[in-house]
């Protein structure tokens, strides 16, 4: 399926900017950070990666910290201690809206600029945001669970609630549903970032039957979807769609072995790639007013959004997938 590509031509215009006579100017002394939560999750090793790749490129030091579980007040931590060790700049993913934003905001005060990635702070003094189009990326979820369903059936969501971008990518499914009357969204279970969570209640809607029957099963994180297709194949003649989110070796093998209908596939790599880039083209290019809210300035030298690309995998272009992450 196409990807969805608003603001590649911010993004490739950028790109220009930041290829040309960079390396003379840096020093591994420039400290980066990336910063989010679920840091032990193949998601984010994949965003810590390109974001390290490009901090050698570069020839600058790339740090990714944060909790390796959920906690928003941890990652606010690491924030607050980045502040303090002066960094060049930092690449943040937002759990939680609330809690990050005056760290945001006072890191943007230090001097320190902030990009917002996966997760935004729209309402914070962050630069601008990278990362997916979450709202066009649930409606992609949502369209397929029409598609496959005919329009008609119960669903139970799977997500992290509070979180910006999974709340944008719920929004996105509601749209859709919002003219197909016969789908029903049952539940939205919140896994706070446990598998085991996503696992169980699975199990228990498995159980139901009749009209109460639940027919799909869709994951806006990256930790229910395995889970949750483990649980439909040990439930005993049960056949349930079953939607994932990113992609990862064992969501690949589900989607080829049949147990995972679909999973909706973000760039966590790319965002981190890009995500430096961008920041040392800030922090070696300042603009003459920083921490001006650019989103409203007609001539500002920054996009509001870098979308890094958004597609779905299926049967029928898993192996193009498992051949890019090298067979794993």
């Amino acid at each position: 399926m196409k990807a969805i590509k608003s603001a590649s031509i911010a993004l490739a215009a950028l790109g220009l900017a930041f290829t040309t006579g960079c390396h003379a100017r840096h020093s591994t002394k420039e400290v980066f950070y990336l910063i989010s939560v679920n840091q032990a999750l193949p998601y984010w090793q994949s965003a810590a990666a390109g974001f390290k790749q490009a901090g050698a490129e570069y020839k600058v030091t790339a740090r990714a910290v944060g909790p390796d579980g959920y906690d928003p007040q941890a990652e606010l931590t690491e924030l607050n201690n980045a502040v303090a060790a002066k960094a060049g700049g930092i690449l943040i993913s937002v759990a939680d809206a609330a809690v990050l934003k005056p760290g945001i905001d006072a890191a943007v005060s230090a001097g320190i600029p902030v990009i917002t990635v996966d997760s935004d702070a729209a309402d914070s003094r962050r630069l601008y945001f990278i990362g997916t189009n979450n709202l066009e990326a649930g409606r992609l979820g949502g369209q397929r669970i029409v598609a496959k369903l005919n329009g008609k059936g119960n669903v139970v969501v799977f997500t992290y609630t509070g979180q910006p971008n999974t709340e944008e990518r719920l929004k996105g499914i509601k749209d859709v549903f919002s003219i197909h009357p016969d789908l029903k969204i049952v539940d939205v279970v919140d896994i706070k970032a446990d598998p085991k969570t996503a696992f169980d209640k699975a199990q228990q809607y498995l159980a139901l039957t009749g009209p109460k029957q639940i027919d799909a099963f869709i994951c806006l994180d990256s930790a229910s979807g395995k889970p949750v297709s483990d649980a439909v194949s040990r439930a005993s003649g049960a056949k349930r769609l079953v939607i994932a989110w990113d992609v990862s070796a064992d969501t690949l093998a589900a989607i080829k072995a049949g147990t995972i209908d679909s999973t909706v596939v973000q760039k966590p790599f790319t965002m981190g790639y890009v995500g430096l880039k961008l920041l040392d083209l800030v922090y070696h290019d300042s603009p003459a007013q920083f921490g001006k809210d650019y989103s409203s300035d007609p001539f500002s030298p920054y996009p509001s959004f870098v979308d890094t690309g958004t597609s779905l995998v299926d049967k029928s272009n898993v192996d193009v997938y498992i051949a890019a992450s090298g067979g794993k």
